[in-house]
């Protein structure tokens, strides 16, 4: 009879493998090393925690399915599990923008306990300052904001970041080069902008005394 590993994700779901093999145990490292990172990838996207959770317990259920094909040659595991996220999250979004979503969740998922809810609303908190920059990255065209969010937010390397997107490392290093500068400017325009509106307010408080 084949032993069983479970692991427990903050979103309440069971995730379970085959245990006392190599690959089981190759698995359980790359999800406890990657879950955490995972959840918050999601909570910079969703505010709500039965989505955070949905979402992060798909992508380590779509890894499991797939192990057998994962290839250290081509990439690291950090790399590959966050290929399949997007993926999850873009199916998520194809999904819900068809008015699909709701119905397909509520029902088959496990709904959360109130001490789940609360570590994942903790979590949701903690990620407002990096969903707020996501959000701030609207102006830049779409494949330049993966990369940034990849690389700068969530803290891939650009060699995994390429890997995630299936782009040549030399892709994502002009497309983050390229990104990071036109973040750069828009901030010196808005900090000149800020400055010039104190001086104009200065030089009025002036007139008026």
């Amino acid at each position: 009879m084949t032993e069983k590993t479970t692991a427990t994700h903050p979103g309440g779901r069971t995730i379970e493998w085959g245990a006392g093999t190599g690959a089981a145990t190759e698995f359980e490292l790359l999800y406890r090393a990657n879950v955490d990172a995972v959840t918050a990838y999601f909570a910079r996207r969703a505010a709500e925690p039965q989505v955070v959770a949905d979402l992060t317990a798909d992508t380590f259920v779509a890894a499991i399915t797939s192990f057998g094909s994962f290839d250290p040659r081509k990439g690291t595991g950090r790399a590959w599990v966050f290929g399949i996220a997007r993926r999850v999250y873009a199916s998520y979004c194809e999904t819900y923008s068809q008015h699909q979503h709701r119905l397909q969740r509520l029902a088959g998922r496990r709904e959360l306990d109130s001490d789940q809810v609360e570590e994942l609303l903790n979590r949701i908190d903690a990620e407002r300052a990096c969903r707020d920059m996501v959000a701030g990255l609207a102006e830049l065209p779409e494949r330049d904001r993966a990369v940034i969010e990849l690389v700068d937010i969530t803290g891939l390397r650009p060699q995994e970041a390429a890997t995630a997107l299936g782009l040549a490392p030399g892709t994502v290093r002009m497309r983050l080069l390229r990104a990071r500068a036109r973040l750069r400017k828009e901030a010196h325009r808005q900090r000149d902008a800020a400055q010039t509106g104190n001086d104009n307010s200065q030089i009025q408080g002036d007139a008026h005394d």
